[in-house]
């Protein structure tokens, strides 16, 4: 990361989608300032004012006490053109530019799925956070879980996850070193000992306000393959979250609640209008994530047993020409089959092992 990258989101007037612009026109910070006043305006389309605080770098000074400041608390700020720069965050069309890390950078990567919920968790939420990050654990080996060390299933996911030796990243809305909530703090510790990380994208000079805990659920989201919401009511920071991922087409699970629990009003909302796919275990967890099929499908699982297909099934499985997955209604335009035949023989095919389906009414040929 140079100093260049700093300055460049310390600029004023400067927003993240601004910068992401930026980046997509110039490449690289330090050819944003290297840019001409006319480049600026004509060719990234800037508003003057702000090509103006371009070009006589006016974030710099920030960016050299915000060197100093990372120096002192062992904080380390990762660019978005740097190798460490999580691959899933830099996916989302609304990425921080920086963000800051305390503890692993590795825990960013690997199968990262985030685990939200209610501030307000009954015992049945906590335990049943605590299940699943144990099942996950036994069968996913680079397993990392994504949470914001709130009160309720939040912290709840980070303990289990320290527990069950899993590294835990957890996403602040407050600058580094601080830990919010303060009750946290030994959480915090625990999760970094463990190989966890602390992230935010808000630097030390930042003015704290109370939009930054939804700016830092688009964080959560965006770090993770997949994001689970456990016990959440009506409205709420999690289903603010699973929008996000949603958003960001990311896989979105939800756990059952009682109906006439309040807690899970919000998760079975989810389920019923299909936000959400119903998960009750890790087996549907790894299922819907496809975790099961490994980067290298053939050779990570055992090829199903042999099943016969129909004359039907085999035309039908011709139209998957490559291993992206087909929508409901292109294979209809593809074979001019009805809806209701077309899903009969897709069962047929999922039966036989031939295709898997995927949430949005998604096929993909396995």
């Amino acid at each position: 990361m140079k100093i260049e990258d700093l300055a460049l989101t310390m600029t004023p007037g400067l927003g993240v989608k601004g910068i992401v612009h930026l980046m997509e026109v110039f490449g690289d910070a330090a050819q944003i300032f290297a840019a001409t006043r006319e480049e600026l305006i004509r060719r990234a389309e800037l508003r003057e004012q702000v090509a103006d605080e371009l070009l006589r770098k006016a974030g710099f000074a920030m960016a050299e006490r915000e060197l100093k400041h990372c120096e002192r608390h062992h904080i380390q700020p990762i660019a978005s053109t740097d190798a460490a720069y999580p691959a899933l965050l830099k996916e989302i069309p609304d990425y921080p530019h920086v963000i800051y890390v305390q503890g692993d950078p590795a825990a960013l990567g690997g199968r990262t799925l985030s685990i939200v919920g209610t501030r307000t968790a009954t015992h049945y939420g906590q335990e049943q956070t605590r299940r699943l990050v144990g099942e996950l654990a036994e069968r996913i080996p680079d397993l990392r879980i994504v949470s914001g060390l709130a009160f309720g299933i939040d912290v709840a996911a980070h303990r289990a996850s320290i527990e069950h030796r899993v590294p835990t990243v957890a996403v602040l809305a407050n600058p580094l070193p601080e830990v919010t909530p303060t009750q946290h703090r030994q959480v915090a510790r625990e999760l970094l000992d463990d190989g966890g990380a602390l992230v935010s994208e808000l630097h030390s000079q930042v003015k704290i306000k109370g939009v930054h805990y939804l700016s830092r659920n688009r964080l959560i989201a965006g770090l993770s393959a997949g994001c689970i919401v456990i016990e959440s009511p009506a409205g709420g920071g999690s289903l603010v979250t699973a929008q996000y991922a949603d958003d960001y087409h990311r896989t979105v699970m939800a756990l059952p609640g009682r109906v006439n629990d309040r807690n899970s009003i919000g998760t079975n909302h989810l389920i019923r209008t299909q936000k959400a796919r119903l998960i009750t275990s890790a087996s549907d967890i790894v299922g819907e994530l496809m975790w099961d099929l490994g980067e290298n499908p053939a050779s990570f699982r055992e090829p199903p047993a042999t099943t016969a297909l129909t004359r039907d099934e085999e035309g039908l499985l011709g139209c998957f020409r490559t291993s992206d997955p087909l929508t409901l209604d292109a294979l209809h335009e593809l074979t001019g089959v009805e809806a209701g035949e077309l899903t009969a023989l897709l069962i047929g095919l999922e039966l036989a092992g031939a295709v898997r389906q995927l949430p949005g009414n998604r096929y993909m040929k396995l």
